[in-house]
């Protein structure tokens, strides 16, 4: 097995995971500056997250578009799956750690702190989860995640394989790669647009 099938990250891709802030590349409205549509989706961010993240700010320009996504969000991370909360959580930490977007990093790791309850495990996940004694289960979707986003083959026949070998079912193997393909989508957008964050904005979410 080489490195990193064991999830292994080197110091210099650890470095870049820290917070950084980042002045968004294009215009955002604010709360206080919505009006009409935006100004309900905002309101019922607040009531259903607990609060208004950056990641939904940068989509205020498309308020339908915001919609959409917080459906599809709310279906592949909240919806009935054999796949655990926390397993949706912990593809989540690792396909950004494999894109490097500190922003989703630090987010999907608050949120997985609040099932794993260990500040130090949910660190390691990230930067060198090799060091970490997951089951079986959690290795293989962890490894799968990581080699889908970074696409290191065009054919996964043999992960898959597998991922059912190990005991993981067809519809857990479909919700994990849409999980794996959500974060790529937001990851991106979040690259893409320089989307502005902070260590504030990291809590007060309802996970």
């Amino acid at each position: 097995m080489n490195r990193s099938e064991k999830g292994y990250h080197s110091a210099e891709k650890v470095s870049e995971y820290q917070i950084r802030s980042i002045m968004a590349y294009i215009k955002t409205i604010e709360p206080e500056q919505a009006e009409g549509q935006l100004t309900e989706i905002y309101d019922n961010l607040v009531e259903t997250r607990g609060k208004i993240a950056e990641v939904h700010k940068i989509q205020s320009l498309n308020p339908e578009a915001l919609i959409a996504h917080m459906e599809l969000y709310m279906t592949f991370m909240f919806g009935k799956s054999p796949l655990r909360r926390y397993q949706r959580e912990m593809l989540g930490v690792v396909t950004s750690a494999a894109n490097r977007c500190a922003y989703c990093i630090n987010h999907h790791e608050q949120a997985l702190l609040a099932y794993w309850k260990d500040e130090e495990r949910t660190g390691k996940l990230a930067k060198n989860r090799s060091e970490m004694n997951l089951s079986e289960t959690d290795r293989l979707l962890c490894n799968f995640a990581e080699k889908l986003t970074l696409n290191r083959e065009q054919n996964y026949s043999k992960d898959v394989k597998r991922l059912k070998e190990a005991g993981i079912e067809d519809r857990a193997i479909l919700d994990a790669v849409q999980v794996i393909a959500y974060f790529n989508f937001v990851n991106r957008m979040v690259l893409g647009l320089g989307v502005e964050f902070s260590e504030e904005e990291m809590k007060g979410y309802k996970y």
